[in-house]
């Protein structure tokens, strides 16, 4: 099975760590990777900041990277929203109406991928500790993924896992949203970060890298102590059981 990976900004500048550890998740199921170095920003900061006609060239040219793709597969339910986002936003437009759809069609993100492609539920991975997991907001609403992160951590060796209050709420970065409301977005992550450090938990997991560097700035910030990870940095710790 043949996965071209979409490694998102975030993950691509800020922590490469995280889409490797979701490269040897995959390869380690026989998927084979590769990442076109013509990929870039799917245009979701500057299409949810209104600038509709201005992001359709990021768009376009994510259409073109992963055109010839079987499946796309991505670290985060943001930006993988977005991509299939494009579906509704060329739908009127002849010449990309078809591409956009295709994209929609072979887009996951990573956890929907594993479980619901292929067919897996537990990976083998290991991690000792008590952890509590935050749902990203673009994930559950535009993605419509609530299942599929939960059935992978729930068969991860040594993990206890803590249900978080108020798991509905933003953490408060919204991508822009932080920048432009600041004093809200302060607001929300403290209510966050308070139902996070009432968990106990010794471990944050989420699905979006965008999230958890919010978090785990006020955290920072506060001068609290918590161990950030991606899921896929779960999924790929202390490996014990092999494809």
């Amino acid at each position: 099975m043949k996965v071209t990976i979409f490694s998102t900004c975030l993950v691509d500048m800020m922590f490469p760590e995280v889409g490797k550890a979701m490269v040897e998740v995959l390869e380690r199921f026989g998927c084979k990777t590769d990442l076109p170095g013509s990929q870039i920003c799917c245009g979701q900061p500057t299409y949810n900041s209104g600038y509709h006609k201005d992001s359709r060239a990021s768009m376009i040219n994510q259409m073109k990277a992963f055109k010839n793709a079987e499946y796309v597969v991505g670290p985060s339910g943001s930006c993988v929203a977005m991509l299939k986002e494009y579906k509704e936003i060329f739908k009127d437009d002849e010449i990309y109406r078809d591409e956009a759809a295709a994209l929609y069609d072979k887009t996951y993100e990573f956890t929907q991928f594993i479980v619901n492609v292929l067919g897996i539920t537990n990976v083998g991975a290991h991690l000792e500790g008590k952890a509590t997991y935050h749902r990203s907001c673009h994930m559950t609403r535009l993605l419509g993924e609530k299942k599929a992160p939960y059935q992978l951590l729930d068969e991860v060796e040594g993990l206890e896992m803590i249900p978080l209050a108020h798991i509905e709420n933003c953490c408060g970065f919204g991508g822009t949203f932080s920048v432009k409301m600041p004093d809200i977005s302060e607001q929300m992550v403290t209510e966050k970060v308070e139902d996070i450090v009432n968990t106990g938990a010794e471990i944050l997991i989420s699905a979006d890298m965008g999230c958890l560097m919010n978090i785990g700035g006020k955290f920072n910030r506060d001068g609290k102590r918590i161990r950030i990870m991606h899921i896929a940095e779960v999924l790929n710790n202390d490996v014990k059981v092999k494809a």
